[in-house]
């Protein structure tokens, strides 16, 4: 259950569900090579808020009866809406304790740190807090909790997507390995230590963050200014985008893939 990073954004694979792979479906394929009865469903869509994950995703997650559920979920509530972190946990909790009638295991996460990220780095005090709430939520239900903010592999910037709020191939597979780790379960992914970064300067840094910020920042913070427009009668226009669907909304079997996105990790590599 959740949003863009239980989908996969970021770790591009044209032969997973969705195109897909990210750290879910890794840890899936790892699950799997132990059990051959061992099956897997993934929920996430990108861009939902917390209040949409419980609503959209709580009851299909029920009806198949898992034995482990994981839910990470407030992340764009957060980042993007500026919500008050204690009635945002508040929420989370309630949705805790309705799937916790469900008889599966509780996996949560706490939010990477995003201090490194112009603009949105304003929101970590905010997600601070937030992450501590999910730490108390965790220990009050027994659920399973990653802890992405103390992860220390995380704060290398090869790690993310050039969008710097999506995780890389490369971060989704060190995610993967914490979530195996957490489950005390064998596997085998190792950890990849990625080549050197070539130096820069300040102006190189601060010129990076300007295209970060026309590439990516300014598009988004323009599509949620733009008040939609109400179609007039007898005036044709865009039809409107079809609805995101869950990439694997059922139970199936899960292989794993020598992926295309691993080719992009290896250019990483030393």
């Amino acid at each position: 259950m959740g949003d863009s990073f239980t989908e996969g954004i970021g770790d591009p694979e044209e032969r997973c569900a969705g195109g897909l792979r990210g750290w879910a479906d890794r840890v899936a394929e790892e699950l799997s090579a132990e059990r051959k009865d061992f099956a897997y469903a993934n929920l996430a869509i990108r861009g939902l808020l917390l209040d949409q994950i419980l609503d959209q995703q709580m009851e299909p997650a029920a009806e198949l009866k898992p034995d482990l559920i994981t839910l990470s979920a407030g992340g764009n509530d957060m980042v993007f809406h500026r919500t008050d972190p204690d009635k945002l946990a508040a929420k989370l909790e309630a949705g805790v304790e309705r799937l916790s009638d469900t008889g599966a295991t509780i996996m949560l996460f706490a939010g990477p740190d995003w201090r490194r990220t112009p603009i949105l780095g304003r929101s970590r005090s905010r997600i601070a807090i937030f992450n501590e709430n999910i730490r108390i939520v965790a220990a009050a239900h027994d659920c399973l909790l990653v802890d992405l903010w103390t992860l220390p592999g995380l704060r290398d910037p090869r790690m993310w997507d050039p969008d710097r709020l999506h995780f890389s191939p490369l971060g989704h597979h060190t995610i993967a390995m914490q979530v195996l780790d957490t489950l005390q379960v064998q596997h085998s992914l190792q950890p990849l230590e990625p080549k050197a970064l070539p130096h820069s300067n300040w102006r190189d840094a601060r010129a990076g963050d300007l295209a970060w910020a026309r590439t990516y920042f300014l598009p988004w913070a323009w599509q949620r200014i733009t008040p939609p427009r109400i179609p007039l009668p007898g005036v044709h226009d865009h039809p409107a985008p079809a609805p995101l669907l869950p990439k694997r909304p059922v139970f199936a079997p899960v292989y794993a893939v020598r992926t295309v996105a691993m080719k992009a990790v290896a250019e990483f590599l030393a």
